[in-house]
């Protein structure tokens, strides 16, 4: 199996340049994003996926591997670590929003590994007014997320994982809006994640570490933030493909290459006609299970103008939709993430990553660039932003800031086979 890892690493970047390619061709697809309740809960939260284009998935254990991928805890080489990063967050917009993020880890055995986290997002302060602009109350929103993870060994190579969290996003306090009174979002969530971890593979001459990662994150409930509203939204399911490739090139000098396919499991939104009549896609006021698989085959493509610039009908009087634009819109849904990473001695890291996000999807698109720190049991990793849309998007010259602490004694855990 060893001969056929270059030829997946290489596959799978053919297959995000395709992508690539294929939503650069936008000049068809409207604006039509996929929006969501709690969107905090798929916000990177540390420093070394962050200065790597947020290709997280499949990088090696730590503590942060409970946000992205809690199966490769099994495959930790330490007993159990500590973490804490902070972000300041859309400084281009606001000075006192951030994130703050405490996770951890414990192998119980060579089988078997726990994790948890916490994390708290704070809006900030907001001032809220009536329809007169008449200042009514102060406030400080923010929003919470708690989460528990357990991995489990299938084999040498091969681990599952699974998560259980709970998230709560007050953004009004309970402010009463339009007569309506206003409450805090809930959500129930459950992630699984399995890996494929080869620490024995070759690409040519070089030995490495290969591994294959996928993760289904944020499964759970929908939300509002009325208890007279019957409209719920969906938090952001997502589902993530990762691999990466970590080349020991001598004693001293390691590099990793990783490539991530992220889509959000949340149904695209149908296109409308001026009166209100649906045009071309699904309906996307759907129940979870039900969105999750519409999410797949739903998007409504561009319609079909003729000269005049009006939509044309077909015979039955439904809208006509441009070929291919259906699948071009699919496919524009799927992010792509690649990053690098270069250890000298596991004691000094540099890092880079790319992020990409279709036009019509968002149009997120920037770089990272990172840098990390180990000493003994002490690690600090530190990442910069550089957006590439402008520096006008709000997520330009965002840093991140992580301390790493290993605990525990420096010996493999006996297996609970013995």
């Amino acid at each position: 199996m060893k001969q056929y890892f270059a030829l997946i690493l290489l596959l799978t970047s053919f297959i995000g340049y395709n992508f690539s390619q294929t939503s650069s061709k936008e000049s068809l697809l409207q604006l039509n994003t996929i929006t969501t309740a709690l969107p905090f809960m798929s916000i990177t939260p540390d420093s070394r996926a962050g200065g790597m284009g947020d290709a997280g998935t499949s990088l090696s254990a730590s503590c942060n591997s409970i946000y992205w991928n809690t199966s490769m805890l099994s495959f930790a080489k330490d007993p159990a670590e500590i973490g804490v990063s902070y972000t300041p967050w859309l400084r281009q917009l606001t000075s006192d929003m951030s994130i703050s993020y405490l996770s951890g880890y414990k192998r119980l055995s060579e089988k078997h590994a726990i994790g948890g986290s916490l994390r708290y997002f704070s809006l900030g302060a907001i001032t809220f007014t009536d329809a007169s602009g008449n200042v009514t109350r102060q406030d400080k929103p923010s929003e919470w997320e708690f989460t528990g993870g357990y991995a489990f060994k299938l084999s040498p190579k091969l681990s599952v994982g699974l998560n259980g969290k709970f998230a709560y996003s007050n953004l009004t306090g309970g402010l009463v809006v339009g007569g309506v009174s206003t409450k805090p979002a809930i959500a129930g969530a459950t992630d699984i994640s399995f890996t494929y971890y080869n620490d024995d593979a070759k690409i040519g001459n070089t030995n490495g570490v290969y591994t294959f990662a996928t993760t289904f994150n944020n499964i759970g409930n929908k939300v509002n933030y009325s208890s007279s509203s019957t409209q719920r939204d969906f938090i952001p399911m997502n589902w993530k493909i990762a691999n990466s490739f970590k080349a020991e090139l001598d004693k001293y000098n390691n590099v990793a290459l990783a490539i991530e396919f992220q889509k959000l499991l949340v149904p695209t939104p149908p296109l409308y006609d001026n009166t209100g009549v649906m045009a071309a896609g699904k309906d996307n006021n759907v129940g979870i299970i039900s969105g999750i698989m519409q999410s797949f085959n739903d998007a409504p493509g561009a319609l079909a103008k003729d000269d005049s610039g009006n939509y044309i009908k077909n015979s039955d009087g439904t809208y006509q939709v441009v070929k291919n634009s259906r699948l071009k819109e699919e496919l524009s849904e799927i992010n792509i993430c690649t990053g690098l990473e270069y250890w000298y001695n596991n004691l000094f890291a540099i890092r880079s990553g790319f992020f990409y996000e279709s036009k019509n999807k968002g149009n997120r698109k920037y770089a990272n660039i990172g840098v990390g720190l180990k000493y003994n049991k002490f690690g600090i990793d530190i990442s910069y932003l550089l957006a590439i849309n402008g520096k006008s998007s709000p997520l330009a010259n965002t840093l991140r800031f992580s301390l790493r602490f290993t605990l525990g004694k420096d010996k493999q855990v006996a297996d609970d086979t013995k």
